[in-house]
């Protein structure tokens, strides 16, 4: 792990793919390279977090996929958002604004 990088905390990771998927399917390299790229650099998710959490994702109905062909014409599995995957992400970002609250507040705290 480089300086910058960080260990994404517990449930995070889903809230990362879910927004990353509100723009358009994208196939599992695709999504980590959006995440690494929107934090720069902060998280790098690596295949072993990545699709254990594509496929938890997808059996609780907040992702479909479908195979296709990347740019680079290669077979991928594309991931999307369901309605029920939208909502999940609004629950998402309420939770995450809740914690990140609340973190501050303990941080200002003497």
């Amino acid at each position: 792990m480089g300086p910058r990088q960080t260990e994404l905390l517990q449930g995070t990771l889903d809230m990362l793919i879910l927004k990353t998927l509100t723009l358009e399917p994208l196939h599992g390299v695709g999504i980590a390279d959006r995440i690494e790229q929107v934090t720069n650099g902060t998280f790098q998710v690596g295949p072993g977090s990545l699709f254990p959490a594509l496929h938890r994702m997808q059996e609780r109905g907040w992702l479909k996929s479908a195979w296709g062909e990347t740019q680079a014409g290669h077979r991928a599995k594309f991931y999307e958002l369901t309605s029920a995957g939208r909502k999940q992400l609004q629950a998402e970002k309420q939770r995450w604004k809740t914690i990140s609250v609340a973190v501050s507040r303990a941080m200002e705290t003497n």
